[in-house]
């Protein structure tokens, strides 16, 4: 009975075993990196994003906005320096800003007034402003006390007279003695009051300032410079946390609020970017959003102008504010993710999206892209470009060194930091990729993607690269050669990749355990992934799978523990791809309860890519038929079809360490592409069991320990490999299972049943 094949298929099959020839010949343009070019044009260096690079374009001619939504690492950022590189050579010294932005004092002290004023026409205001006031100052008399001292003085003397009048008067009338006690006493306090003004004089002519005092009010009067074109040369500001201060500025808190001392408002004024930058790169929208600043963005990109306003409420500066309006004609490059922008479709009816495709375009940063000559040049163009700024961070932290001591000195240095001898003609200098290091790239971003696409997540690769560098620098070899990208992908993972190494290592033990102490009926080896949120890669790891259907009196479907809603649809689609199966053998069917237990999987899963593996461990156990558990099998189940899924590649890898003991897999036949990148530098040939084709991939070299990969376009495919059985013996298994079933239950019943034999149709 047909699986579904046609003499394409084979032909196809064969035809994937010509990939690494195919993209040999692709990569003939260059021996090593050595012979590729970078290209002048800056923003041609970012690779893969062509849309995101037409808009980029079209924004520089028109002025618009651009709203870049896509996955951490696939070039957002670098394309927003690209473009203000590109903008600041073209037509950069007619955007950029040539006026000054000047504060003048308001109607009341709480207000200000802007101008934009020509930058040398204000320094010579400013000039003349400064000299009228050092004039008024050095023409201030210093500080005197000269007509308080002149009538102390004269009292004084008064008071000095009449002691000494009144002594003589004394001689001749005693009580004249009375007011020279009286007069002297008061002579001495006048004395007392006449240094005590001298002093306050001395103290006030020599204390540093007085004079400046005298005219602060004067000073309070001078405009205030809050941008000067001159000074700031840069057309993008970036924004990392956008909120009323950095993107429209305010006013600075008054730490002489007493004293008539206050700071005036336009001496506290400064400016945000909206002010002061013809382009504004908003890296994480998220971060807007989180401050709340969205709706004060929205006017300000409608109105193009907005009021300079004070800051929080319980600041010394909350009831300042400008009396005319501020300039912002800006240029809005922004970038999200997907999360970011499902918040951005609801929020305000899409407001903000439709004030950027109004001047501008939103842009879909590429995940993947197709496997065409042209991006597989790009992959060599990017390693290259890796490798000239690997040599400017070599010689920017080892110039003093090198020119002090000559590379012996770095030698003697980096044997000092690595721990290890080196060779004597060691030197650390970049090293060119070879072509068969490119193809490794290559090959590790096939297997970061599917459906025969190169992943566009590139930020992950640079370590790998680097990493590979350096392995070639310690080795001294003349080229990055295979070995060394390989090492340096064992060296990178994220978290999540150690976590799933610690998984596999787990469950090749648990594997082993399941073989020996049980007879592998209702067992299976799906294969799951783990997503690195960090660098996007996906890592594949085993999952055991264990199902028990019992006859019931009702259809129940049971998978515990933390399951997600697509892998429990994927239950109840098994569930119903078996009851058809009864309907079209004309089996009897009565009510079953299935278990689903994915073993040992504390973190929960989710996902319909285990619903093949449900279903071969389901009739496994209906029909007690043990499943080779050293093949694993990963699909989507929809009726007899089984569909692609994401993640094949790793899921893969995941299972192809020998020590792990496994000898092959099950993979979807729209997923065939997704075996390729395991094809580059390794060993393989076509097989064919029965009617399932598939590719024979060797882990060790002379063509030793094969690992099978069978390609199945419907769930029988599976059961032949898994178990053995072609379509028509599982079919009539479930007969005579359904059979058993059946009179089991009538006679637990008490309930005398004939029934004649159906036919498998």
């Amino acid at each position: 009975m047909s699986n579904g094949y046609k003499e394409d298929d084979y032909g196809w099959v064969r035809e994937l075993m010509q990939y690494p020839q195919t993209l040999q010949q692709r990569l003939d343009f260059f021996k090593d990196t050595s012979q590729v070019s970078v290209p002048e044009d800056p923003i041609e260096r970012v690779v893969f994003q062509d849309r995101a690079k037409r808009a980029i374009r079209k924004i520089a001619q028109n002025k618009g906005h651009i709203l870049m939504v896509g996955r951490p690492g696939t070039g957002k950022s670098m394309l927003a320096d690209m473009f203000n590189n590109v903008l600041d050579k073209s037509l950069g010294d007619y955007i950029r800003p040539k006026e000054s932005i000047v504060a003048y004092p308001g109607k009341d002290k709480n207000h200000i007034r802007i101008a934009y004023e020509n930058p040398d026409k204000i320094d010579n205001l400013f000039l003349d402003l400064n000299k009228e006031i050092e004039i008024a100052r050095d023409n201030t008399d210093d500080f005197c006390l000269c007509d308080q001292i002149k009538s102390v003085n004269k009292v004084k003397n008064g008071l000095i007279w009449t002691t000494g009048l009144s002594a003589l008067a004394g001689i001749f009338f005693p009580p004249a003695f009375i007011a020279t006690g009286l007069a002297g006493m008061g002579s001495i306090f006048m004395f007392m009051q006449e240094n005590n003004h001298k002093a306050q004089e001395k103290i006030q002519r020599q204390t540093i300032g007085h004079k400046q005092n005298a005219v602060k009010h004067l000073f309070d009067m001078v405009p205030e410079v809050l941008y000067d074109p001159r000074k700031d040369k840069e057309l993008m500001a970036r924004v990392s946390e956008p909120d009323a201060r950095n993107m429209k500025g305010g006013f600075r808190h008054d730490p002489y609020q007493s004293g008539n001392l206050q700071t005036p408002p336009h001496k506290r004024a400064h400016l945000g970017a909206h002010a002061k930058s013809p382009i504004i790169y908003i890296d994480e929208l998220k971060t807007l959003i989180r401050a709340g600043y969205m709706s004060e963005l929205l006017e300000i990109m409608q109105k193009k102008e907005f009021l300079l306003e004070g800051g929080r409420d319980t600041g010394s500066g909350a009831a300042d504010r400008s009396e005319n309006h501020l300039r912002a004609d800006n240029i809005i490059v922004a970038c999200c993710n997907h999360d970011t922008l499902e918040y951005l479709q609801n929020e305000g009816d899409g407001a903000f999206l439709s004030r950027i495709e109004d001047k501008g375009e939103i842009v879909q940063m590429e995940s993947a892209v197709p496997e065409t000559l042209k991006n597989i040049r790009q992959v060599a163009q990017y390693i290259k470009q890796e490798i000239i700024e690997l040599g400017k961070e070599f010689k920017g932290t080892w110039r003093e060194v090198i020119e002090k001591e000559g590379y012996e000195g770095v030698r003697k240095r980096s044997r000092q930091i690595l721990g290890r001898s080196l060779p004597l003609d060691y030197k650390l200098k970049e090293r060119e990729f070879s072509k068969n290091a490119v193809l490794e790239i290559i090959k590790e971003l096939r297997c970061r993607s599917s459906d025969g696409k190169l992943s566009s997540i590139l930020r992950p690769v640079n370590g790998i690269i680097k990493t590979a560098e350096f392995e070639a620098i310690l080795h001294n070899s003349p080229l990055v050669e295979p070995e060394h990208v390989r090492h340096a992908i064992d060296e990178h993972v994220s978290l999540e990749g150690a976590l799933a190494r610690e998984i596999v290592e787990h469950k090749r033990d648990l594997k082993k355990y399941i073989s020996s102490v049980t007879d592998s009926i209702g067992y299976v080896v799906g294969l799951a992934v783990i997503n690195s949120r960090s660098s996007g890669r996906a890592y594949g790891q085993p999952l055991p799978i264990r199902c028990q259907i019992n006859a019931g009196g009702i259809d129940k479907v049971t998978a515990p523990g933390k399951t997600g809603d697509i892998a429990k649809a994927a239950a109840q689609n098994v569930r119903a791809s078996i009851k058809n199966i009864f309907a079209k053998i004309g089996a009897p069917y009565i009510g079953y309860e299935m278990h689903v237990e994915y073993i040992q999987a504390h973190g929960g899963v989710e996902g319909d890519s285990a619903s093949v593996a449900m279903d071969i461990a389901l009739i496994s156990d209906y029909i007690k038929q043990p499943v080779n558990q050293r093949y694993g099998v990963t699909g989507s189940l929809t009726g007899d079809i089984v569909l692609s899924v994401g993640g094949v590649t790793e899921k893969i890898r995941s299972i192809m360490d020998p020590a792990l003991g496994m000898e092959g897999a099950c993979v979807p036949w729209q997923n065939k592409h997704d075996i390729e990148p395991l094809l580059i530098n390794a060993e393989y040939e076509y097989i064919q069991k029965d009617e399932v084709p598939g590719i024979r991939l060797f882990r060790i070299e002379d063509r030793k320990d094969p690992f099978d990969i069978y390609f199945c376009k419907t769930k029988y495919s599976a059961y032949n490999i898994l178990m053995g059985l072609s379509r028509r013996e599982v079919e009539d298994k479930m007969v005579e299972r359904s059979k058993k079933d059946l009179e089991f239950m009538y006679n637990m019943r008490n309930t005398s049943f004939s029934f004649q034999p159906h036919t498998i149709q």
